[in-house]
């Protein structure tokens, strides 16, 4: 029932997102530590790859959602979100353009605006469902 309560709102999404812009931070991070070394490539995960296995993780948790059971419970892989969350490093890409740190700088800046937007809205939800739960408006 609890699961249900938590799978009915955009936690699960934003909870995704936040994973995502993690990881995606990390490489990110490690791109700017080498800027400088000869031969680097620079790397990156895949934004519009993420998205789009979210939006059909998205589209199968609508069209069949599962009822609570021990078996759910267990099998975490079976869910459509966690499926994206473990998808996450097989979308690693390197960047042939080598771009510079204004650039690498610039990703991150925008990497960690989605995560803010993501805990943001993960934090009105839980609001929103305390306030539902004591029963204050």
């Amino acid at each position: 029932m609890i699961e249900n309560l938590f799978t009915s709102t955009s936690i699960p999404v934003a909870e995704q997102v936040a994973h995502f812009a993690q990881a995606r931070h990390q490489v990110l991070a490690g791109n700017l530590a080498n800027i400088d070394t000869p031969g680097y490539r620079t790397r990156d995960l895949s934004v519009t790859q993420f998205q789009q296995r979210l939006k059909q993780a998205i589209v199968e948790q609508q069209q069949s959602p599962q009822p609570e059971s021990e078996s759910s419970r267990t099998h975490a892989s079976s869910r459509p979100m966690e499926k994206v969350k473990e998808g996450i490093g097989t979308i690693l890409h390197h960047d042939d353009s080598n771009v510079g740190v204004e650039h690498q700088v610039t990703e991150i800046a925008k990497n960690q605006m989605q995560h803010n937007l993501a805990m943001t809205i993960m934090g009105n939800q839980f609001r929103l469902l305390q306030a539902a739960i004591s029963e204050r408006a």
